[in-house]
């Protein structure tokens, strides 16, 4: 049975939710989004990634972003919620792991300063920089470690400072370990920017698909995981759609919104 739910905000994870594995948004999708913002809905993405969402996600739709897996949180192009890791703890921890031959990199609005060439894991990436990190003096959004082994994963997690917290995402066929600060999470941002609006938890739904889109999914009063979702994902969350490819966002939104 169809239910029409009270949604003033509507949430959603880009890659392998909102983006098709083509990392594009279908037209369909975006004229389900486009009616949704003429009922006066907030539209807002939450991602792990950083500059790199403005060039995938549609602008024009959006009136928040949530970035860095939650550290940066923005209303247009004003920054209302900032959990970055100070450089102070940030440091220590990054020259820990490169003295154990981990590869680490600290990103910041949208620049990569990384102890190995960032473009070998992700070609697409062109404004990153090799640097030392004992002499490293920049804070980070986020810190994170590409295709990690689970020997480095253990090593990460036993060194990681009280302030920071990991979690395990994917990136194609790529996996990812983000490390950020504790209350850098897209529940705390999706949260923030509902205060600013006037917006309460049960008038949101969330859209995700991976492990770090968990707590987004259980803060929302509706937490869809896609049909392409983790299981553990499926099992954390109210509802589940069609895939990503089969612009399963879009046809919730239509059946119980619209």
């Amino acid at each position: 049975m169809t239910v029409k739910r009270n949604i003033k905000m509507i949430v959603t994870d880009l890659d392998g939710t909102l983006l098709r594995t083509d990392k594009t948004v279908s037209p369909y999708t975006q004229t389900v989004l486009s009616q949704c913002k003429a009922q006066g809905i907030k539209l807002v993405y939450a991602t792990g990634r950083g500059g790199s969402a403005e060039l995938a996600a549609p602008a024009r739709l959006f009136d928040g972003k949530i970035t860095m897996n939650g550290a940066i949180g923005k209303i247009d192009d004003a920054i209302v919620y900032n959990r970055s890791i100070p450089y102070k703890y940030a440091r220590p921890f990054l020259v820990t792991c490169h003295k154990q031959g981990i590869r680490m990199t600290s990103e910041i609005s949208g620049l990569h300063y990384s102890n190995f060439v960032v473009s070998d894991a992700w070609p697409v990436i062109k404004n990153f920089e090799v640097v030392d990190f004992t002499t490293h003096t920049i804070d980070a959004e986020k810190i994170y470690s590409p295709h990690p082994t689970p020997e480095e994963i253990s090593f990460i997690q036993q060194h990681l400072p009280h302030d920071l917290y990991s979690v395990l995402a994917r990136d194609g066929d790529l996996s990812l370990l983000m490390i950020m600060h504790k209350d850098a999470t897209k529940s705390k941002a999706t949260a923030e920017l509902a205060r600013y609006w006037g917006i309460v938890p049960s008038e949101i739904v969330a859209f995700g698909d991976d492990l770090n889109d968990v707590d987004m999914l259980q803060f929302a009063g509706a937490g869809v995981a896609m049909g392409n979702a983790f299981d553990a994902v499926k099992a954390a969350s109210d509802f589940v759609c069609r895939s990503n490819d089969a612009e399963g966002l879009a046809h919730w939104l239509a059946e119980h919104v619209l």
